[in-house]
Parts: C-alpha cells; sequence; structure tokens
C-alpha cells in the first residue's frame, strides 16, 4: 500500500497534535507552584471562564506562578491563566512574555504571545493563551 505526500502530512500533523494536547493534561505543577496557587487564591472561589479580560495600558498585573500557570490581577478578581502551550522559561524569568495587541484593550484565550530572551532580546518561542477563570473573593 503507498501512501501519498499530502495523506503522511496530514497523519503527521494528527499526531502532533494528540502529542500536543495530552502534553497539557499530562503535566502536573510542582508542589511549590500549588502552594504558591493557593495563598494567591485564598478566600476566593471561581467563576465561570471568560474568553477575554481587560489590559488598557497594562492595568492587569501579571504573576508567574510556573511556565504553566499565570495570574493576571485587575482590580480585586484575579484571573489564572493556564496557556495551551507551555510558556517554557518565564518562570525562572529568562524568558519575559511580550503580547502584542493594536486596537484592543484586552488579552483573550487564543492570543499568541511571543517568549523574549531577557538577555539578548531574540524571540524564543511563543505560548498560546487558554480561557482565563476569573477568583472574587467569598462574601
Amino acid at each position: 500500500m503507498k501512501l501519498r505526500v499530502p495523506t503522511l502530512t496530514m497523519i503527521g500533523a494528527l499526531c502532533a497534535l494528540a502529542t500536543l494536547s495530552a502534553s497539557q493534561a499530562e503535566v502536573a505543577p510542582t508542589p511549590a507552584a500549588s502552594q504558591k496557587l493557593a495563598k494567591a487564591l485564598e478566600g476566593r472561589t471561581a467563576g465561570q471562564p471568560v474568553n477575554c479580560i481587560q489590559n488598557i495600558r497594562g492595568q492587569a498585573k501579571m504573576r508567574v506562578i510556573d511556565d504553566w500557570t499565570i495570574l493576571f490581577r485587575d482590580q480585586s478578581t484575579i484571573y489564572v491563566q493556564k496557556p495551551r502551550s507551555e510558556c517554557v522559561g518565564i518562570e525562572d524569568g529568562k524568558y519575559a512574555l511580550v503580547t502584542r495587541k493594536f486596537g484592543s484593550g484586552e488579552i483573550c484565550s487564543g492570543d499568541i504571545n511571543q517568549l523574549v530572551d531577557v538577555g539578548t532580546g531574540f524571540q524564543a518561542g511563543h505560548c498560546t493563551f487558554g480561557e482565563f477563570v476569573p477568583y472574587r473573593r467569598i462574601k
């Protein structure tokens, strides 16, 4: 049986996609990351995930928990961002997360963010945001 090149390409793409989607599900946070996240969300409860959050002039303050978890604080709400792909190197400060948005004051699910080497300024990869889960204080 002879497979044509487009068929092989499609099979390869599907295998790569399956690997990427499985890799995020298999990654468990370290105990230190779990502890940092629990402390940051203490006294708060999760709301329904949202696709976008406001970030006019960088008002949503970002805090990195690990390469798989980023927090954004907008006033009293903390949004938990679990990127669809790992943001390799942001936890240890080796890379900076750069988002380029023109004409919008929002950060959204599906945004592709560049990872830039802090020392050289060269692009070192990218990661894609997923939905944002809001955590608000329990009243």
